[in-house]
């Protein structure tokens, strides 16, 4: 049967933290290793010094004066430290006890780590060296290793006193950082609670730390601002289809009833069914411009994106433009300067120029001037089209740009209010910004793009998670110039 863990042990911050842990006790492990190596090693040197010091000068003294003063040396050092920290041993050829503080031993030739008796004292650990003698004797001197044991003992106890403090902190560090990361993801859960409750306008708090959670929060909140703004824009666009179309859907309905109750003749019925198609042509039209903004709104048309030549494709409306502005005994005049490119979709940046040029010309009344000019930075590119028509009111410029919103409250004249916001939605494709301002008298609608590098920069498409070779959809299109607000 599986025990659940707490949720703080489950956590990755937590198993991070056990990580760095395991990490740091093996480094702790190989250092202590070495340590000990190393401290040994010098140890063990320094009592190999010690006793081969003696043993030479023992040595020369029997070279210069024989075994009697050989044995009167050793008797003077064990009387002056009979306990050590050195003992010494000579012994005959028949392994009897000549001099010395030690028991008699035969061990042989050689170093040795070894506990031995002295005569009076109980048995010590030693570091030995032991030889034979020319007459066949045996000479052994040890050190005290009792330094070395106790070297020993401090390199343990002090790395593993090291050894638990870091792995109580690493444990106290990881549940602390898993209680703080729980308490972040709590609050994100929480909020996400919320909104889906129904709390749309809620939004994860951030620190101000700039750390990941603040960065992931932030990215979040964008997402929700987004989601709420399209969730709002939905709920405003089917109010507005549902009371825009109705009228529509009423006249057709009541011209099919008057058809049905009083065409008599064939011409009567054709006459009527020609008015039905024109309201149907009316409703048609208005659910084809909401399908276009929604299609460049999903960022589709991004893949079409070439080098566009904006002089040129500016020159060409305006001379498309100057018969309907003389038609209209309207004064057109245009100032494009030469060499402006831009990086975006041809046909939509045509039907955008279009749109406000059209919308000017249709709100300004005869013999009003609408001009075109163009300027630019190395790195920008402003497009103007203003007019000395009646203008917007300052109040109402942020609402034109809704779907439907048409400022004549009465709609007696054709349109469908969708003009202004098929032109919102391409220069939005285009990372354009687009601003509406007084002329005095008049409207000046101000278009400011960046102008065309290359390579292009990716971050122009508005969603760049459908480029990765998705089929290209089908786009629906409309005429060149739809009917503005």
């Amino acid at each position: 049967m599986s025990v659940a863990l707490p949720r703080i042990l489950r956590t990755s911050s937590f198993r991070l933290a056990l990580l760095c842990a395991g990490l740091f006790g093996t480094a702790v492990l190989i250092l202590f290793g070495v340590t000990y190596w190393v401290t040994s090693a010098y140890m063990s040197d320094s009592l190999d010094a010690a006793v081969d010091s003696d043993i030479t000068e023992l040595m020369d003294t029997l070279q210069v004066g024989g075994d009697a003063a050989l044995v009167a040396l050793i008797r003077e050092r064990v009387r002056q430290t009979p306990h050590g920290p050195m003992f010494y041993l000579l012994q005959d050829s028949n392994g009897k006890l000549v001099a010395g503080n030690l028991l008699p031993f035969n061990g042989g030739e050689g170093r040795f780590d070894l506990k031995v008796r002295s005569a009076d004292a109980p048995r010590v650990r030693v570091h030995a060296h032991s030889i034979a003698l020319p007459h066949g004797g045996y000479l052994m001197v040890a050190v005290d290793s009792l330094p070395r044991s106790k070297m020993h003992k401090l390199i343990l106890w002090v790395f593993g006193c090291s050894a638990a403090v870091s792995l109580v902190l690493a444990f106290g560090g990881g549940a602390l950082m898993s209680m703080n990361s729980l308490r972040r993801i709590e609050t994100i859960s929480r909020t996400a609670r919320h909104i889906m409750a129904g709390d749309f306008s809620r939004r994860i708090p951030v620190r101000g730390t700039r750390d990941e959670f603040d960065q992931l929060a932030g990215s979040l909140n964008a997402m929700l601002e987004r989601n709420e703004a399209a969730m709002e824009s939905v709920r405003q666009v089917s109010n507005d289809v549902a009371h825009d179309l109705r009228t529509p859907l009423t006249r057709l309905r009541q011209r099919l009833e008057l058809a049905q109750r009083r065409a008599l003749s064939v011409e009567e019925w054709r006459q009527a069914a020609e008015g039905c198609i024109s309201e149907m042509d009316a409703i048609l039209e208005t659910f084809g411009g909401l399908l276009r903004i929604a299609q460049i709104e999903s960022g589709m048309p991004t893949r079409r994106f070439t080098r566009v030549d904006l002089s040129g494709l500016l020159r060409t409306v305006v001379e498309i433009y100057q018969s309907m502005a003389e038609e209209k005994e309207q004064l057109f005049a245009a100032d494009i300067a030469s060499g402006l490119t831009v990086w975006g979709d041809r046909e939509l940046l045509t039907q955008m120029i279009a749109n406000i040029i059209e919308n000017a010309m249709k709100h300004s009344p005869r013999g009003a001037s609408i001009d075109v000019a163009t300027r630019g930075t190395p790195s920008t590119i402003v497009i103007a089209v203003n007019d000395s028509g009646p203008g917007i009111p300052a109040e109402e410029r942020a609402r034109v740009f809704q779907r439907f919103y048409r400022l004549e409250r009465s709609r007696s004249t054709p349109g469908n209010g969708l003009g202004l916001s098929l032109v919102e939605a391409i220069a939005a494709l285009h990372q354009a910004g687009i601003e509406l301002t007084d002329n005095g008298p008049g409207l000046s609608v101000t278009l400011g793009f960046k102008r065309w590098v290359n390579p292009p920069s990716p971050a122009i498409s508005l969603s760049p998670r459908r480029l990765q070779g998705e089929p290209q959809a089908e786009m629906t299109t409309l005429p060149l110039h739809p009917r503005p607000q």
